[in-house]
């Protein structure tokens, strides 16, 4: 159970990053930012009810912390989810590296779908505005994906929540900060972007972790967990 567990974020995130990053690298010229945003939303969408069952899908240390906040899952759980899932950002990375080399004049230096702050930032953010949003921006994802999920199973109508919540994140992160929300997902390309992306990158792995962090301690108070019934032998 456990390696398929393991599997199923190693290639989750491979393919999340690979098609939800590679709009940004290959297509923002013609779907522009709220293309991207949907991609994201549906590329999630559709790994939820894929892998949701398996996993959870999580495919996000950030969502991994939150459920062990949350006592959802346990260590050993968790630390096998954020090998697989940094793993599997970094594949996923590679993977789009390779292709985007193939499309004459693509420049990957610096960029390539990474996340960043100050000149980096469409809005040129700076570096305190940058950790509060990719803190709020994780906080929603992660309370979503707590809020909706049953104990760890993404089950029903779940990944639909799941899915609109991060295009929602995207539109108003992708000016930001490029939106992480995901430090696999920002692992990956700020490898082989280089240069300014990995001078960055200590925020977008710290932040979303204290965002899915404080999601967990969120998700305590709004939502409880219920005590079974206890059984009455009397009328048994």
């Amino acid at each position: 159970m456990q390696t398929r567990t393991a599997a199923s974020e190693f290639l989750g995130t491979l393919l999340l990053v690979f098609f939800a990053v590679g709009s940004a690298v290959l297509g923002v010229q013609y779907i522009g930012t709220v293309g991207i945003a949907l991609a994201f939303g549906f590329v999630l969408m559709a790994l939820a009810y894929a892998f949701g069952p398996i996993s959870g899908c999580h495919l996000n240390p950030a969502v991994t912390i939150g459920m062990l906040a949350a006592r959802r899952i346990d260590v050993r759980t968790a630390v096998t989810y954020w090998i697989a899932q940094l793993l599997g950002g970094i594949a996923g990375a590679a993977l789009l590296f390779l292709l985007a080399k193939q499309v004459p004049g693509l420049k990957t230096h610096g960029k390539f779908g990474s996340n960043g702050y100050g000149d980096r930032s469409d809005v040129h953010i700076n570096l305190g505005g940058a950790f509060l949003a990719e803190v709020m921006l994780t906080f929603l994802l992660v309370f979503v994906v707590l809020a909706v999920t049953h104990k760890v199973a993404v089950i029903g109508f779940d990944g639909l929540a799941i899915g609109v919540a991060l295009a929602v994140i995207h539109l108003v992160g992708i000016p930001l900060t490029g939106t992480s929300v995901n430090p696999a997902r920002s692992l990956g390309p700020a490898l082989f972007a280089g240069g300014p992306a990995l001078s960055q990158l200590w925020l977008f792995l710290v932040a979303p972790l204290i965002g899915g962090v404080i999601a967990a301690f969120a998700i305590k108070l709004t939502h409880p967990v219920q005590p079974r019934p206890e059984l009455d032998l009397d009328r048994a």
